[in-house]
Formats: C-alpha cells, sequence, structure tokens
C-alpha cells in the first residue's frame, strides 16, 4: 500500500491480531510467509463499517469542497490581538 511502511504495517497487524479481528497464519514456505484472516469478530466488524464507509465515499466531493472553502478563507486573528 502506497505510503504505509512495512513497519506500521506490522504494527497495526499485530493490534488487530491482539484484539481478535484478524487471525495470522504461518506458512511453511521458501521463502516464508504469512497470510492474515478476518475473525468472526473481525468480520462482525467489517458488517458494520461497510455503511460508513459507503457514507464516506458517497460524501467525498461534499468533503473535499467543504476543505477548499475554509483553507480559501482569510487567517483569523488570534482572540488576544482583536483588541
Amino acid at each position: 500500500m502506497h505510503g504505509v511502511t512495512q513497519r506500521m504495517l506490522t504494527r497495526t497487524l499485530r493490534q488487530l491480531e491482539r484484539d481478535g479481528l484478524v487471525t495470522r497464519y504461518d506458512l511453511v514456505e521458501m521463502p516464508p510467509r504469512v497470510e492474515y484472516e478476518l475473525t468472526e469478530l473481525g468480520m462482525g466488524l467489517l458488517i458494520r463499517m461497510i455503511p460508513l464507509w459507503t457514507w464516506v465515499v458517497e460524501n467525498s466531493d461534499l468533503f473535499r469542497k467543504s476543505r477548499e472553502d475554509y483553507d480559501s478563507r482569510p487567517p483569523e486573528k488570534p482572540s488576544w490581538q482583536m483588541f
């Protein structure tokens, strides 16, 4: 995945495994490799996250427009400079 370091990916997967959301399988191959699979708990989370993710994707243009509007505003003076 672009922009994700191996270290960060490893840390995230270990935390997901610790939380019971994924199961790690060490495959005895050359070269050695691992695979991950969602647990029943992880699948339950995924099913609940899909509607939220769908909403985010459907509204991404509105988020982008809001950011553009916000970023185009003149900078505000700190409250201590108002007087």
